[in-house]
């Protein structure tokens, strides 16, 4: 059985779907607009995650875009080509989906095909885990506007492929395909099949569910903290983490599941 959360409707700018299975199924729904992020969809997409993060049925969120030609195509330039650089300044400090997306103490999957370019792409990379079909193509356009990334383009995605990968993608605004991204670490799954990234996103966010929330949170929080700070600190934080985890409800249940040849029983505890 499955539920929306949230509104209902054709005209939702995010559909939401609870599996049976822990896993919340998000789909950013402006395909005539190929998905591009407005500020409404923005907002939209923001509490529903804010909304997820203290529902106890999800464990696991996999992040979709609707239509056929795009994941996200970028963000709606149409909305911000009037501001000027006061108007533009509270809008750029405020709360915004990438972190919201990068700090989610759950499991986040972007399932991509066709466009992810500029605020997409930054999107796709503030998910832990990307998988994508053969249609996906990706980007950091910006400097084709004269303007930079401003969603994580040089420093997320710098940590994830590298300087000089993400220099070249921001300094040529060139598109690069799904093998190409597959080849230096943006996309960690390129299925063979056009259309399948779906299932194999879904497939992997219920692996993922299967397991303590708890377990799921700390993994998370201690490779994005290792990742800003020195090898030696990161050790530390995660020997302290692993305790924090070994402590738990579920790390005491998921010991004693093994010992006693039994499935555990995680409850996020």
């Amino acid at each position: 059985m499955s539920a929306r959360a949230g509104e209902t409707g054709s005209d939702d700018l995010v559909l939401v779907e609870v599996r049976d299975d822990r896993v919340a199924l998000l789909t950013l729904n402006r395909p005539d607009k190929l998905n591009a992020l407005n500020g409404a969809l923005r907002r939209r997409l923001i509490e529903v995650f804010d909304d997820l993060e203290n529902n106890d049925a999800v464990r696991a969120v996999v992040l979709q875009g609707a239509g056929e030609k795009a994941f996200v195509a970028g963000a709606d330039v149409a909305e911000f080509a009037g501001r000027s650089v006061e108007e533009q300044r509270p809008v750029t400090w405020r709360r915004r989906i990438y972190e919201v997306v990068a700090d989610f103490p759950k499991p986040v999957v972007a399932a991509i095909h066709g466009f992810c370019l500029g605020g997409g792409c930054e999107l796709a990379v503030a998910c832990d885990v990307r998988v994508a079909d053969p249609t996906a193509r990706f980007g950091q356009l910006e400097v084709r506007l004269g303007l930079i990334p401003g969603g994580g383009g040089t420093q997320r995605l710098a940590r994830l492929v590298g300087p000089g990968q993400a220099l070249r993608m921001g300094l040529t605004g060139d598109l690069i395909d799904a093998a190409e991204a597959r080849r230096i670490g943006l996309v960690e799954v390129l299925v063979e099949n056009e259309g399948g990234h779906l299932e194999a996103a879904l497939t992997m966010a219920s692996r993922m569910a299967r397991w303590s929330p708890v377990a799921l949170r700390l993994v998370k929080d201690s490779v994005r903290h290792g990742a800003e700070v020195s090898l030696a600190d990161g050790l530390d934080y995660e020997r302290e983490r692993f305790l924090e985890a070994f402590g738990s409800d579920d790390g005491r249940e998921g010991v004693a599941a093994f010992v006693e040849k039994r499935d555990p029983t995680f409850r996020g505890s």
